[in-house]
C-alpha cells in the first residue's frame, strides 16, 4: 500500500497505525440483515462536486475506500443522472477483490442498479453493454424504454407514475440483493431520505471549500429528521475525513461482524484485503444534482 492511500483511525480506540484492507473491510463489512448505504464526498462546506464531478473531491485514500465499499456489495444503486454524468463504466473489480467475493460465497461482481423515472438511457453506454452482471433499471408502470435497453437490463417497473423506491429495494432483497450501496445522486439521497430508507452513510470529508455554486449531497423536498449515530471517523494523511454513520441495528450487525474479522486478521495478519428526481443531473449549477 502506498503512503498517499494511507488511513488510521481516528475514532473510537485511536491509533495511528495506518489500516490494512483486512481491518477496513471489518470496519465497513456486510451485516446479516439487509442494508441500504449511501457513499458520497464533500467538501468542508457540503458541495457535491468541484468543476462539475464528484471525481474532484476524491483522492487515493477515498478512491480505497469506494472501491471497498463496492467489493462488499450486492447491488450498487445510482440514479440515471448521475450515470450518464459521471460517464459510468461497466462495474468491475480488480482480481483480488473479486476473490475475496468468491471465498465469501459472493458473486464475482455487484449488480448494477439504475433509478431512472424517464427511462432516458443509451443501451450503447458501457455501464449496460459492457455489464459483467445484467443491470437491474427501477422505473415506474408509465415510463417508455427506448430500443434496445429490455435487451441489456432487466426493467423493474414499481409506482405507477413515480418510482416506488421502498418497492424496488423490496424487489432487489427478493433477487438476493440485500446489501446495497448508493452512490448518489443527491436527489436520490434526498428521496431515499424522506423515505426513511437510509440505514447507513459513508461520508468522505475533502479538506478544502467549493464556494456557492455547486449542489449539496441531498436534494429534493424537505424530509423528518433522523437521528443517525457517528460509527467512526478515520483520517488520511492529506487530511481527509471518512465518517460512518449508522442506525443502532445495523451498528450492532457491523460489530458482530467485525468481531469475527478481528479475530480472523489477528490469526493471519498478513491477510489481505429516486423518487424526488431521480433523473436529475449533475452540474456545478445550485439547481443540478450528481
Amino acid at each position: 500500500m502506498s503512503a498517499d492511500a494511507a488511513i488510521s483511525r481516528l475514532w473510537p480506540a485511536p491509533s495511528a497505525a495506518p489500516l490494512d484492507d483486512t481491518e477496513l473491510t471489518a470496519l465497513y463489512g456486510r451485516t446479516d440483515r439487509p442494508r441500504l448505504r449511501v457513499n458520497f464526498v464533500t467538501s468542508v462546506d457540503g458541495a457535491v462536486s468541484l468543476d462539475g464531478y464528484s471525481a474532484g473531491l476524491s483522492g487515493v485514500p477515498d478512491k480505497r475506500v469506494f472501491g471497498l465499499l463496492r467489493m462488499l456489495c450486492d447491488g450498487l444503486l445510482v440514479a440515471a443522472g448521475t450515470l450518464r454524468h459521471e460517464g459510468y463504466g461497466a462495474v468491475r473489480l480488480d482480481a483480488a477483490r473479486r476473490a475475496w467475493r468468491r471465498a465469501h460465497g459472493l458473486a464475482e461482481y455487484p449488480t448494477l442498479v439504475v433509478v431512472s423515472g424517464s427511462l432516458d438511457l443509451d443501451p450503447a453506454q458501457a455501464a449496460f453493454a459492457d455489464a459483467p452482471v445484467r443491470p437491474v433499471v427501477l422505473t415506474h408502470a408509465a415510463a417508455e424504454a427506448p430500443p434496445g435497453l429490455t435487451e441489456v437490463a432487466d426493467l423493474v417497473r414499481c409506482g405507477a407514475d413515480r418510482v416506488d423506491l421502498a418497492a424496488g429495494l423490496a424487489e432487489l432483497r427478493r433477487r438476493g440483493l440485500s446489501q446495497v450501496l448508493c452512490e448518489g445522486g443527491p436527489h436520490l439521497f434526498g428521496a431515499l431520505t424522506a423515505a426513511d430508507l437510509v440505514d447507513e452513510v459513508c461520508l468522505t470529508v475533502a479538506p478544502l471549500l467549493a464556494g456557492a455554486g455547486p449542489g449539496r449531497i441531498a436534494a429534493g423536498p424537505a424530509g423528518g429528521h433522523r437521528e443517525l449515530p457517528l460509527r467512526h471517523v478515520l483520517a488520511a494523511a492529506d487530511g481527509v475525513l471518512m465518517l460512518r454513520y449508522a442506525r443502532a441495528a445495523q451498528a450492532n450487525a457491523n460489530a458482530n461482524a467485525n468481531t469475527e474479522a478481528e479475530a480472523n486478521a489477528e490469526a493471519n495478519p498478513d491477510a489481505a484485503n429516486a423518487e424526488a428526481n431521480p433523473d436529475a443531473a449533475p452540474a456545478p449549477a445550485p439547481a443540478a444534482a450528481s
